[in-house]
């Protein structure tokens, strides 16, 4: 393959189908942990130039975060599917129309954002009782980050838009880009201008902006697959409504999801400075071990995306066994790297031998899970990219919400003592892997159920676009 074809739109409707989820998975993974490296520069940065301190509040700030930016998932979740399938249709007037909407769509996201992020920030932080320790490197943390919240959105809608035509590779490449400048600027910004917390907030700004703004040049030299003009942009009701509608649940997902990460947040600060500290780096290296499986659910998606616009449904179900074989074969890898090298990883962010021992134990308990979540991100793959968003939201919520919560408050409270008064940090541990093995039984109970496949005979009928 040549360079320049690498850097280009792919079409995942013909050839072997692990071969192509393989040649769109691979990129697109190297460009997630990319992403994940992003907050995990900022903690290892403050971690070690500033403090466990520091380190926590940068953690206590990612709850907010994805509350706030859950819009843009939306957004970006229903473009991919959108964009897909209309470019394994080979409608090219629907797919510059889907497009343009799909930016229009992102600038009314991003303002949104900035608008509201600000005004809750500090009223958020103090209802989830964060630590007067942490408070103020917290608030100026989510103000630089909303403030500058267009770079973000738009680059992770952009980049939908060209993943969503089967390009990955073009994606990645701004992105590693952004990411080097990023943990430059980190260092630079901490370490050298001791800027503290907010500087490794500002370093995240600039270069999503960069990404994003890479993004929109690529898009605007791919003028052989669709039209991006002025017309394009305006806002129309049944294109945009149609990208909302198929993107709408997973935005109202991550909205309740994030709302219950601020509940669990609530019982993780009320365990001490520590225990938040301590869960930030489980987080961080989670991230990391999450991304293969959600590349291959965001594979899965475009893959069956794309073949359902071209009507092949056989590839479908062959690229379901082919793709959950390699997932499940990645989540194998990763769960063994996390047993043995784990307390390594840990070492990253910290030298406090207790924070790294706890971190130890708590990952022990969640590795075998990442097993169960490639099941659950293959079959939610299929059904987003059949158009069916709204089976893998209610499988969500209920495990985030009806599930997650209460198991982390009950283990709690049965595992209070004289050390741990609110309970001990690895309840927070067992509720995580009760949720991803839940998930993973109830997807396949829902997968096989069929109703993605109703999805299917919904949009071989569209509504008519207004022109």
């Amino acid at each position: 393959m040549k360079i320049k074809e690498l850097f280009s739109a792919h079409d995942m409707t013909v050839g072997p189908p692990w071969q192509r989820i393989a040649e769109f998975a691979v990129p697109m993974l190297l460009g997630n942990l990319a992403q994940q490296l992003y907050n995990t520069a900022d903690s290892i940065v403050v971690g070690k130039y500033v403090g466990d301190n520091a380190l926590a509040a940068v953690g206590s700030a990612a709850p907010i975060l994805n509350l706030l930016l859950a819009l843009f998932v939306g957004i970006s979740t229903g473009a991919g599917i959108v964009i897909s399938q209309n470019y394994g249709a080979g409608d090219r007037e629907k797919l510059s129309q889907s497009i343009g909407n799909c930016v229009t769509l992102a600038a009314i996201a991003s303002l949104a954002t900035m608008a509201i992020g600000v005004v809750i920030t500090n009223p958020l932080l103090r209802l989830l009782d964060t630590p007067a320790s942490i408070m103020a490197w917290c608030s100026d943390y989510l103000t630089i980050f909303f403030l500058g919240a267009a770079g973000f959105t738009f680059y992770n809608i952009l980049s939908g838009i060209l993943r969503g035509m089967g390009d990955s590779v073009s994606a990645l490449a701004f992105l590693l880009l952004a990411t080097v400048l990023n943990i430059g600027m980190d260092v630079w910004f901490v370490a050298g201008f001791q800027m503290g917390v907010p500087g490794v907030a500002l370093a995240t700004v600039l270069a999503q902006g960069i990404s994003a703004m890479m993004c929109f040049l690529k898009l605007l030299r791919m003028r052989d697959v669709f039209d991006l003009t002025w017309s394009s942009l305006k806002l129309r009701r049944d294109a945009a409504l149609r990208i909302v509608r198929i993107g709408m649940p997973s935005g109202i997902t991550q909205a309740i999801m994030s709302v219950s990460m601020l509940v669990v947040q609530s019982l993780t600060n009320s365990m001490g400075e520590t225990v938040i500290a301590c869960n930030v780096i489980i987080m961080r290296v989670d991230g990391f071990a999450m991304m293969p499986n959600m590349t291959f659910g965001q594979a899965m998606s475009v893959y069956t995306g794309q073949n359902v616009g071209a009507k092949k449904i056989d590839r479908v179900n062959e690229g379901l066994r082919q793709g959950a074989i390699m997932a499940v074969g990645f989540a194998c890898a990763i769960t063994a790297c996390l047993l043995l090298f784990g307390r390594y990883l840990f070492g990253l962010f910290t030298s406090t031998p207790e924070l790294i021992a706890l971190a130890t134990r708590m990952m022990r308990i969640m590795a075998a899970g990442y097993i169960t979540i490639a099941v659950t991100q293959v079959l939610g793959g299929i059904m987003r990219g059949a158009g069916d968003t709204v089976t893998p939201m209610w499988i969500s919520l209920f495990n985030t919400v009806v599930l997650r919560v209460p198991v982390a408050y009950i283990m709690a409270w049965f595992t209070r003592c004289e050390a741990w008064p609110n309970g001990r940090p690895e309840s927070l541990s067992i509720s995580l892997l009760v949720t991803w093995v839940m998930g993973a039984v109830i997807s396949v109970i829902a997968f096989r159920r069929g109703g993605w496949r109703k999805a299917l005979n919904a949009e071989e009928k569209p509504e008519p676009w207004e022109t």
